[in-house]
C-alpha cells in the first residue's frame, strides 16, 4: 500500500511543473548539504538521479500522508548491454525491494513511522522514529548511493533502540536473484542481485545501536558476485563529493547560489561511465547513457571540465572529441549527432542539426581552458575541420545552414537557425586565439570569418518580434523563441537590450524559467541556464541576477531538488547532467566573465552585483593553475580585483563593467 501510494503521488507529480505550488521544502544545512525538515502533514514525493562509473540510480522517494517513507529504486546498468544495442540498449530495471520490509523488531514488523528529516550530499539520508509502544520505540537512519566503481546501489541501515525495553531484531537471510534473457543481452545473460549484509537476531538494549547494508547489483552471468563493503563505498563516495565540491568553489552572500554551484559540480561531473570506448560522459534520465551527444557534451559541459580540475572529466572530454574526429571525412558530410553504444555505433536521426559547429566550440573552448599543448594538438584537426564544414554550409545570406537544431523539429528552425550561426560565431573567435597558440597561420582568417558572419547575422535574424527589438529564430519566425538569448553568450549585444526584455517578459519567462516558445507550455532549463550567462555576459548584471537567485532556489531548495532539469512536459524534469555544467558556465563565464584566450590567458570580466560587496571563485583548475578570483567593491565606480596563483597576488583595479586581460 505505501509503494502504490508513492507511485501514485510521484505520478501526479509528473504532470505538473515542480514549483507550481511554490513550497519550499528544503534549507541548506550545516553539513554542507540541503535538508528537508519534515512537519506534521507533509505529504510530498520527488525523484533524484545519482551515479557512479558503472551504475546510475534514480531515486523516487517520498512521504505519505501517515509520515512513513517509500522508495523505488531506478537501476541502471550501461554496460550491461541489451539488444538492440541503441541508445537506450542496457540493463534497466525498477526495484520496490525494500529490506526493512523483512526485518521485525520485538516480532512485528516496522510501524508507525514518522520521518523527522530527509537530507542530500553525499547520498540520500532519511531519519525516522517508530514508536510502538509496548514494543518498543526506535529511530532509524537510512542512506542511498550508488558505488563510485561496482556496479550496484548501496544502502546502509542505522537503528538506534531509543526506548527503555530491550529489542529483539531479526533480519532474516533474503533478499532476491534473477537471470535476464540471454537472447536479449550483447553478452548473453545478465545477473541481478539484491541482498543484506547481515542475517540473524541481534539484541539492543536501550541506547545500543545496530549496523547492517544492502545492495542491489548486476554482472554478466557466472561472473563473481559484486560484494561491496558498505563502509568503503560511502567513504569512497564522500571523498568523491567533497573533492568535487571542494574545487571551483564559489563564494558569494548568497549561499542558496553557492550551494547550487556546489551540487551542479557534483551531478555534471559523477555520470561519467568507464565504456569499453573510453570514459564517456553521460546525460542520464533512465535513456542517455554510455554515449555522447555533440550538444550536451561537446557544447555544453566539455568546456566547463577544466575549471573543476577533475581529471576524469578531463579525460571523459578528450575521449569524446576523439570519438567525434573519427567521422571526419574528405567529403565533408556532416559528423554523427552522437556516439552510441560504448563507441560502437551512431545515431543521427535529426540529420545535421548544427552539430559540427557544436564540436568547434566545444573543443576550442576546451582546449584553451584546459592549457595542454599535446592536448590542443591533437583537437585542431577536429576544430579546423568542423569550421571548414561550417563554412561550406553558409547560405546565399551568409548565414550557416542546417537540417535542424539541437531540439531535433520538436519546434520549428527553419533552413538556418539561429543558434547554428552563433556557435559558428563563438567557435570561430576561440579558433582564432587557440590557432595564436599553436601557432597556426589562419587565426586572422577566423577573425575576419567571425566579423563577416556577425554582420550577416544581424542583417538575417535582426527582427522585431511581438513588439520586441530581438531577432527571428529563423526567416519568417514571428513568435518568440527562449533561443534568441545564444547570441549574448557569445559576446554579440546589438540586440541585447530588446532581447533581454523580450526573455523577461510574461510571453517567455514563468515561475519555471524560458519558455521554449511563447504561448506553449514547454520549457527547457538549458535555454534558461544559457539566457543567465547571456544576460550576465553583456552586463545585465542586477536583471540576471535576479532571477539567478529565483531560478536557484527553485531547483535547489523547492519541490523538486536539486539539479537543473532537462525538461518538462518531457521527460518528466529528469536530472539530466550536462543541465548541470551550464548551471556552473553561469557563473565562470557569466558572473566572473571568464574568457579563455590562451593557454595561460583569459579576459576577466567579473559582474558583481549591487547588492553584494565581493564574491570570489576558489581553486580554479583551468590554465594549467590553480587560482583564487576575488572581486570586491572598491571606491567610486571601481572593483579591486586579486587573482591568486602559486602565491602570486595580481592586483587591479578597473571600472565596474571593464574587462582585465589576464596573463599566467
Amino acid at each position: 500500500m505505501k509503494t502504490l501510494k508513492l507511485l501514485f503521488i510521484t505520478a501526479a507529480m509528473s504532470l505538473l511543473p515542480a514549483s507550481m505550488s511554490g513550497r519550499q521544502y528544503w534549507e541548506t544545512d550545516s553539513a554542507g548539504g540541503i535538508t528537508w525538515n519534515v512537519v506534521d502533514g507533509d505529504c510530498h514525493a520527488d525523484h533524484v538521479e545519482m551515479a557512479g562509473k558503472t551504475v546510475a540510480t534514480v531515486l523516487r522517494y517520498g512521504i505519505d500522508a501517515t509520515g512513513a517513507f517509500s522508495v523505488n529504486k531506478s537501476m541502471v546498468w550501461p554496460m550491461l548491454r541489451t539488444i538492440p544495442n541503441n541508445t537506450s540498449g542496457c540493463v534497466m530495471r525498477r526495484f520496490d525491494w525494500d529490506p526493512i520490509a523483512a526485518v521485525t523488531v520485538n516480532g512485528k514488523s516496522f510501524k508507525n513511522e514518522k520521518v523527522k528529516k530527509i537530507s542530500f550530499r553525499h547520498a540520500l539520508e532519511v531519519e525516522s522514529d517508530f514508536n510502538n509502544g509496548y514494543y518498543g520505540s526506535w529511530k532509524l537512519s537510512r542512506k542511498y548511493f550508488p558505488s563510485t566503481e561496482l556496479p550496484a546501489l548501496i544502502e546502509e541501515y542505522i537503528l538506534v533502540n531509543t526506548g527503555s525495553k530491550s529489542l529483539r531484531v531479526e533480519i532474516p537471510e533474503g533478499g532476491f536473484v534473477m537471470t535476464t534473457d540471454p537472447a536479449k543481452g550483447v553478452a548473453g545473460a545478465y545477473r541481478i542481485e539484491g541482498k543484506t549484509d547481515k542475517n540473524g537476531v541481534f539484541y539492543l538494549q536501550p541506547s545500543d545501536t545496530l549496523c547492517f547494508s544492502a545492495h542491489i547489483a548486476a554482472a554478466v552471468s557466472g561472473a563473481p558476485t559484486v560484494l561491496p563493503d558498505a563502509g568503503k563505498e560511502l567513504a569512497a563516495r564522500k571523498r568523491l563529493v567533497d573533492d568535487l565540491m571542494g574545487s571551483l568553489i564559489l563564494e558569494t552572500p548568497d549561499s542558496v547560489i553557492n550551494k547550487m554551484m556546489d551540487f551542479a559540480k557534483v551531478r555534471a561531473c559523477e555520470s561519467i561511465y568507464a565504456t569499453k570506448g573510453g570514459p564517456l560522459h553521460g546525460p542520464g534520465g533512465e535513456s542517455y547513457y554510455a554515449a555522447i551527444w555533440a550538444n550536451d557534451q561537446a557544447e555544453y559541459v566539455n568546456p566547463f571540465f577544466p575549471f573543476t580540475g577533475y581529471e576524469y572529466g578531463n579525460e571523459s572530454a578528450l575521449n569524446s572529441f576523439r570519438h567525434f574526429a573519427r567521422f571526419m571525412n574528405p567529403e565533408y558530410k556532416t559528423i554523427p549527432s552522437s556516439v552510441i553504444a560504448e563507441g560502437d555505433d551512431i545515431w543521427n536521426g535529426a540529420g545535421d542539426r548544427g552539430d559540427c559547429a557544436m564540436i568547434a566550440y566545444g573543443a576550442s573552448r576546451y582546449a584553451l581552458a584546459r592549457g595542454d599543448r599535446a592536448e590542443a594538438e591533437e583537437l585542431w584537426n577536429l576544430v579546423e575541420w568542423c569550421l571548414e564544414y561550417c563554412r561550406r554550409q553558409i547560405n546565399a545570406d551568409g548565414v550557416v545552414a542546417s537540417d535542424s537544431d539541437e531540439l531535433e523539429g520538436r519546434f520549428p528552425s527553419g533552413d538556418a537557425n539561429l543558434c547554428t550561426s552563433s556557435l559558428y560565431y563563438d567557435a570561430l573567435r576561440s579558433a582564432a586565439c587557440l590557432a595564436k597558440e599553436l601557432g597556426k597561420s589562419n587565426h586572422r582568417q577566423y577573425e575576419r570569418q567571425a566579423d563577416e558572419l556577425r554582420k550577416n547575422m544581424d542583417k538575417y535574424f535582426a527582427n522585431e518580434v511581438e513588439g520586441f527589438d530581438t531577432y527571428s529564430y529563423y526567416k519568417g519566425n514571428d513568435v518568440l523563441r527562449s533561443w534568441i538569448c545564444i547570441p549574448l553568450t557569445a559576446g554579440i549585444d546589438e540586440r541585447a537590450d530588446g532581447t533581454i526584455k523580450a526573455l523577461f517578459s510574461p510571453r517567455l519567462w514563468t515561475e519555471n524559467g524560458l519558455l521554449t516558445q511563447a504561448g506553449d507550455k514547454t520549457f527547457w532549463d538549458r535555454s534558461t541556464l544559457y539566457a543567465l550567462r547571456g544576460v550576465y555576459s553583456v552586463g545585465a548584471t542586477e536583471k540576471a541576477t535576479e532571477y539567478l537567485k529565483k531560478y536557484s532556489g527553485t531547483r535547489l531548495l523547492g519541490e523538486h531538488v536539486p539539479y537543473a532539469i532537462e525538461a518538462w512536459p518531457e521527460g518528466g524534469q529528469r536530472h539530466l547532467s550536462a543541465e548541470s555544467g551550464l548551471y556552473g558556465r553561469i557563473i565562470t563565464e557569466g558572473l566572473f566573465g571568464i574568457r579563455p584566450t590562451g593557454f595561460r590567458s583569459f579576459r576577466l570580466t567579473p559582474r558583481l552585483p549591487a547588492e553584494w560587496n565581493d564574491m570570489k571563485l576558489r581553486r580554479i583548475r583551468a590554465f594549467g593553475a590553480d587560482m583564487d578570483i576575488w572581486v570586491k567593491r572598491g571606491s567610486g565606480n571601481k572593483l579591486d580585483v586579486v587573482i591568486s596563483d602559486n602565491g602570486k597576488n595580481r592586483k587591479y583595479s578597473i571600472q565596474d563593467g571593464g574587462t582585465i586581460n589576464v596573463k599566467l
